[in-house]
């Protein structure tokens, strides 16, 4: 009995699956989970399946289609399975339709057991005399036994001949590090036995992570990344010819990625050594522009500091929501806590919110760094955000601090060091000096400036009124809607989160009002889309009508990219109506002067919201405003001949990667 034993019965099997379009065969398969008791809530849980989808594309090749999503409508890790005569669009990279649709259903708490299951699916995908046993079997027993390792086919060999050949380890990662991470492992794995070829793969993934042996990496001839999140300790596998590319180029791909890491070795005259070096130096992509990596490097940084920002921002407004904005001069808790005062948890809550925001600058810095020059940068640019906080230079010293570790550490990683030093560099020497220039720079040369133009700003946003700040609205929220959670998007987020963090006790802080601007014109794309495909329905697709009804709760949840699917199908008239929905609620915030804490919540933080009906007209507004230029844009164009049933276009998502 495998370890995916129970993950499937005969009742989540539809050998004769008829819908054609994507959402109308996973909401089939759904329905099972649901009358199976695996589910509790059909559209939540297909809420969240649309969402997953919106990521990147689910279809594998081959045929096969794996649709996956964490979700807390999920009871047990559950598989329903269906095999379709005509195919589904899953938006393969080979473009086939997939006959075989495994969707997999992981509860949003599940622990290392059930997701280890749920990898061990995942790999048996790739196995050609897996997925043929199932085309082939003629009742559901005989599909749910096979998926549940009571009729295993007889395996096929996996590994080379002893004594054999080149030499090799990888690492595999994906967003959700469920079903990728192990198909690209599995892959590599398939590809390199017939390659005659050694290798190990490390699955950075939901189950958990072993790690590859420091003597199985310094024996190896070259290193395989297949990732879509970066790699951890990727100094490990510092002076190896790699292959770095994306997680589902190892799944579709693999017998190439084996072949070019072969040409690599050849190429070098090898890279196994007797010890891993101390430092890697990362290196961009061929042919990337600076202002691509530049953006990629502050991205990174904000991505890590943003749970710093929702912990810390949403803990400090429940405080004032308790114990109203004069908790913020409560002395510490530490001595003072009475269990039955709501005054002493106001002040619990406001004084661990301010700790959180505490790391926000020196996480936005030293992730910047890292994402630079790897883990060597981390201190720099740890210390460096510190500093700027110190000082008073704010999230602009972060970022200044963060780019200027980096590169620091990114040059001494490739100074010609003697063998005798180069095992102190990572732990002594680069931390040494690299954090002793920043700390200098910051100190002395660049955070005064840096304080002075963060204080500026922090007085110009308290000072706003009138027509300044609705045209201050208007842009946020232009560039809230342009990308739907791309990089204006972020960096109209930042700019507002950076403010929040400046933003002084007074109820009315005009910091305050920049961040209920952002969150209004976030929460306005999905919901303009979703109310959309109510009034008119004949203009849109039965799909994008589905996703419709899950864009409700992402709008209102501040989650923008519920709006993604509909504006990668059609771009030119959904990207406008967003925009010009978002400019209208972001400004009309401003003018309402509504005030927000929580740097997250969408509705669901509306007591903490300042005005709140004004801003729940604002929201209204703009939401009204997207669907009705989106409808009238979309009835100005020349109706055209649906597409054919089955045909590879019909009920086809684009969506972000």
């Amino acid at each position: 009995m495998s370890d995916t034993s129970g993950l499937i019965t005969p009742a989540l099997v539809d050998l004769h699956l008829a819908p054609e379009d994507k959402s109308e065969a996973l909401r089939a398969l759904a329905q099972r989970l649901v009358a199976e008791g695996r589910v509790t809530d059909l559209d939540g849980f297909l809420a969240d399946v649309a969402a997953r989808e919106a990521q990147a594309p689910t279809g594998m090749g081959e045929g096969i289609g794996i649709p996956h999503c964490r979700s807390p409508h999920v009871t047990q890790p559950s598989l329903a399975f269906g095999r379709s005569a005509r195919g589904v669009d899953f938006d393969a990279p080979d473009g086939r339709p997939a006959d075989l649709i495994f969707l997999i259903a992981a509860p949003a708490g599940a622990d290392d057991t059930h997701l280890q299951i749920l990898a061990a699916l995942a790999r048996r995908l790739m196995d050609p005399a897996f997925t043929g046993a199932l085309r082939d079997a003629e009742s559901p027993n005989a599909v749910a036994a096979r998926i549940n390792g009571e009729e295993a086919p007889a395996a096929a060999p996996e590994t080379a001949a002893p004594g054999g050949g080149l030499r090799l380890v990888a690492v595999t990662s994906c967003p959700t590090g469920i079903a990728h991470t192990y198909m690209a492992a599995k892959a590599l794995e398939l590809a390199a036995a017939r390659a005659g070829a050694q290798i190990q793969v490390e699955t950075q993934g939901s189950a958990g992570t072993t790690p590859l042996a420091p003597e199985m990496i310094a024996a190896a001839d070259a290193v395989i990344f297949a990732h879509d999140v970066e790699v951890r300790d990727r100094a490990r596998f510092a002076g190896k010819p790699t292959v770095d590319v994306g997680v589902k180029a190892a799944v579709n791909r693999a017998d190439d990625l084996i072949s070019r890491a072969a040409r690599l070795v050849t190429e070098t005259g090898g890279g196994a050594r007797a010890a891993a070096a101390p430092v890697a130096a990362p290196s961009a992509p061929a042919g990337e522009h600076w202002a691509q990596r530049l953006r990629t490097y502050l991205m990174t940084g904000v991505s890590y500091m943003i749970p710093f920002v929702a912990a810390g921002g949403l803990l400090i407004a429940l405080a004032f929501a308790i114990g109203g904005y004069q908790i913020a001069s409560a002395p510490s808790v530490l001595g003072h806590f009475e269990w039955t005062s709501s005054h002493s948890w106001a002040a619990m809550l406001f004084q661990t919110g301010k700790a959180s925001f505490g790391f926000l600058v020196p996480i936005l810095s030293g992730y910047i760094a890292w994402a630079i020059a790897d883990r060597a940068a981390l201190a720099a640019g740890i210390a460096g955000g510190a500093v700027s906080v110190a000082v008073g230079a704010g999230f602009l010293g972060g970022i200044v601090s963060g780019l200027i570790a980096g590169f620091l550490v990114l040059w001494m990683i490739r100074w010609n060091v003697p063998q005798a030093i180069k095992g102190i560099m990572p732990v002594v020497v680069i931390p040494l000096l690299s954090v002793g220039v920043v700390g200098f720079v910051m100190f002395v040369v660049a955070g005064s400036p840096i304080a002075s133009a963060m204080h500026g700003l922090t007085d110009w946003l308290n000072g706003l009124s009138g027509s300044n700040a609705i045209l201050l609205g208007t842009l946020l929220g232009a560039m809230m809607a342009f990308d739907m959670g791309g990089p204006l998007n972020k960096v109209a987020y930042t700019f507002a989160a950076g403010a929040l963090t400046a933003a002084g006790t007074t109820p009315d802080s005009g910091s305050l009002k920049v961040m209920a601007a952002v969150m209004a014109a976030g929460m306005t794309p999905p919901l303009g889309m979703a109310l959309a495909t109510v009034v008119r329905r004949r203009l849109f697709t039965a799909e994008e009508r589905e996703n419709g009804k899950a864009a409700w709760v992402l709008g209102a949840s501040f989650i923008t990219e519920g709006a993604i699917p509909f504006a990668a199908a059609d771009p030119l008239r959904v990207i406008p109506a967003n925009i010009v929905g978002s400019m209208t609620a972001g400004g009309l915030v401003m003018a309402f002067g509504s005030t927000l804490r929580a740097p997250h919540g969408g509705i669901w933080v509306l007591p903490l919201i300042g005005s709140p009906l004004l801003y729940l007209i604002a929201v209204a507004a703009g939401t009204a405003v997207t669907a009705a230029v989106v409808v009238v844009l979309k009835g100005m164009r020349k109706p055209a001949a649906p597409p054919a049933p089955g045909s590879p276009v019909a009920g086809r998502e684009l969506v972000a990667a």
